[in-house]
């Protein structure tokens, strides 16, 4: 529920790709340690350090209420992918209640909105950790005890990846096949 990085400035029909190659290239831009990946939607492709959906399959929550349970494992991927990325949506939601200024239209020269967004995800970030209760959110479920090893080898650029997509496709079987051994318990 904490903004890791921030790129604000990009038009709103920038494709996400581009921006997601020009946080890479940028010197101090995002960073993703190899062996670690982040949860991206369907718009960008399925790559080592960003792990996407399948295309064409069941994605959004809503799908599977009123019992429609997933029917193999790439749904089965897809429903938990949905379930994860709410998270972020619901930071920013968080983000935009807490913060009255990013609720409307501003009119600011580009760059005081590039500077105002950049500083609402840091007193998001200080509220986040520094307040036993969030005001912006009820649920407050954060574990202060995940520990993350910094190294220097990061990944440094996105293309389409047959391997990735295999790493995706096994990761999605085994939790299909441990998820119906659970139900058939």
């Amino acid at each position: 529920m904490e903004f890791i990085f921030v790129l604000p400035g990009w038009e709103g029909y920038a494709a996400d790709s581009k921006v997601l190659r020009n946080a890479l290239s940028r010197p101090n831009g995002l960073r993703v340690q190899t062996g670690c990946y982040y949860l991206v939607d369907a718009d960008y492709t399925n790559d080592e350090g960003f792990l996407a959906p399948y295309r064409g399959t069941r994605y959004h929550i809503s799908e599977w209420r009123n019992g429609c349970a997933p029917i193999n494992h790439e749904e089965y991927f897809n429903m938990k992918h949905a379930s994860a990325r709410n998270v972020i949506e619901r930071c920013f939601g968080v983000l935009k209640k807490q913060l009255a200024i990013l609720k409307s239209p501003s009119f600011y020269l580009i760059a005081t909105q590039i500077k105002i967004i950049t500083t609402c995800c840091l007193i998001h970030n200080f509220i986040r950790r520094e307040m036993i209760i969030d005001p912006g959110e009820v649920e407050f479920d954060r574990s202060d005890d995940v520990d993350i090893s910094i190294e220097d080898d990061f990944i440094g650029s996105i293309s389409s990846s047959d391997q990735w997509t295999h790493w995706r496709d096994d990761l999605a079987k085994q939790m299909f096949d441990e998820w119906r051994g659970r139900r058939s318990h």
